[in-house]
C-alpha cells in the first residue's frame, strides 16, 4: 500500500554504504520505521530529506512488516539547530521523547504538531530552552494519556494559594494548609510558587495556540523545569540517554 504523508526524522541509522534506516514521526501513521534505499548518496535527495530533524513530505510503501520510503522531498530542516551543541541535545531530546510517547501506526497529528513548534522555537531561539523543554515533556506526556490532576488540591479543593506542592509521582497537588511532610522516598514533593504552578497548568490545559505564550523568570523556568522532568520520569520508568547528555551540556 502506498502512503503519501508528512514526517519528522527522530532517528537515523546507517544502513550498508548508502541506505537509512530512518525512524519517522509522521502525521497519518504515527512513529513509523523505514528503509531509505540509497539516501546516502549525493545525488539522491533522500539525502537531505531522511537525515536527522529533517521534516519532509514522503511517499512510503506500506508492507506486510517493513516501510520503504520510495521518495521524500525536504520542507524544513531546522538547520540553525546544528550549530549550536546545547539547543541539538535538547532538539534530539525531544525526538527520543516521542519515539517513547507518540503511537505507533495510528494518526499522530497533535504530536507531530508539537514537535515541529518547538523545533521551530528552539532553532530560532524564541524561547527558552527550559520553557520549551518543560512544555514538551507535559504536554506530550498528556497527549500520550499521562496527564496529571493540576485543578485543585487533591485533599481541600483549593484552587490557588501562594504555594502549591506539585506531587510528582502521583500527578497531583497539594495547597500549604494541607500539605504534610512524609519521607522523601515515599512522594516526593515540589513547592511550586504561584506563577510557576500557572504555567504548568498552562503546559496542560492551554489551546495549542496559546501553548508558548508565557513567560517565567530564570529561577521559575528551573522550578517548571524540575517538577515536568521529575513527572516524566516517574511516570515512564526509565532514563533517557539524551537527557543526561543535554544535562552535561547545560551543566555550570
Amino acid at each position: 500500500m502506498q502512503i503519501n504523508t508528512e514526517g519528522l526524522v527522530l532517528m537515523e541509522k546507517s544502513v550498508g554504504e548508502s541506505d537509512r534506516l530512518v525512524t519517522v514521526l509522521t502525521r497519518d501513521e504515527g512513529v513509523i520505521r523505514a528503509f531509505a534505499q540509497q539516501a546516502k548518496r549525493l545525488q539522491n535527495r533522500k539525502l537531505s530529506s531522511t537525515q536527522l530533524l529533517s521534516y519532509s513530505r514522503l511517499s512510503v510503501y506500506k508492507g506486510r512488516d517493513k516501510y520503504i520510503i520510495n521518495d521524500a522531498w525536504p520542507i524544513e530542516s531546522f538547520f540553525d539547530l546544528r550549530l549550536d551543541m546545547e539547543r541539538l541535545s535538547l532538539a534530539q531530546y525531544f525526538c527520543e521523547l516521542a519515539v517513547v510517547l507518540a503511537p505507533e501506526e495510528a494518526e499522530a497529528g497533535d504530536f507531530l504538531r508539537l514537535m515541529l513548534n518547538s523545533l521551530h522555537f528552539l532553532a530560532k531561539g524564541l524561547r527558552p530552552g527550559l520553557q520549551l523543554k518543560a512544555v514538551v515533556e507535559m504536554r506530550m506526556l498528556a497527549l500520550a494519556g499521562y496527564m496529571p490532576d493540576l485543578v485543585c488540591c487533591r485533599d481541600c479543593g483549593c484552587y490557588e494559594a501562594d504555594t502549591m506542592f506539585f506531587l510528582p509521582r502521583s500527578g497531583g497537588i497539594v495547597c500549604g494548609d494541607c500539605f504534610s511532610p512524609v519521607p522523601q522516598q515515599e512522594e516526593p514533593a515540589i513547592p511550586l510558587p504561584r506563577g510557576v504552578m500557572t504555567a504548568l497548568r498552562h503546559t496542560i490545559y492551554a489551546d495549542f495556540d496559546k501553548l508558548f505564550s508565557f513567560r517565567l523568570s530564570d529561577d521559575g523556568l528551573r522550578l517548571l523545569a524540575d517538577a515536568s522532568e521529575q513527572y516524566l520520569l516517574s511516570t515512564v520508568q526509565r532514563r533517557f540517554a539524551t537527557l543526561d547528555f543535554y544535562h552535561q551540556m547545560t551543566r555550570p
